[in-house]
């Protein structure tokens, strides 16, 4: 990955965190990373852990941001969000799963997205 594809992706990440924060989440995590792959934010309010793919897009030539979030890639969280609860976390009341879009610096959450 390019230096400045690094940087859109966690400018994207920290605009995500701050829309949360916002919105009056608390950040949990941020690339949490085990064997399988990498969550890119989990966040809690009360007792709802929200498990966030952030997609960060510098312009929309091929498609939103939020398009990139495959099936398979859905899948894949699944199983790395069951991973990180397992790690010996409260367990909680409810899970969301969200697809936050960064495109030109404008946030768009889609919550609840699968």
């Amino acid at each position: 990955m390019t230096l400045g594809r690094r940087r859109l992706g966690t400018r994207g990440e920290d605009l995500a965190a701050a829309w949360y924060e916002a919105q009056g989440y608390e950040v949990l995590d941020r690339n949490w990373r085990c064997r399988l792959g990498e969550l890119d934010l989990v966040v809690r309010r009360g007792r709802t852990v929200v498990f966030c793919e952030v997609k960060a897009r510098s312009s929309d030539a091929f498609g939103s941001p939020a398009e990139a979030v495959t099936p398979a890639k859905r899948q894949r969280i699944r199983h790395l969000a069951a991973r990180w609860l397992e790690e010996g976390r409260p367990r909680p009341a409810e899970i969301r799963f969200d697809v936050v879009g960064v495109l030109r610096g404008q946030v768009e959450v889609i919550e609840g997205a699968f």
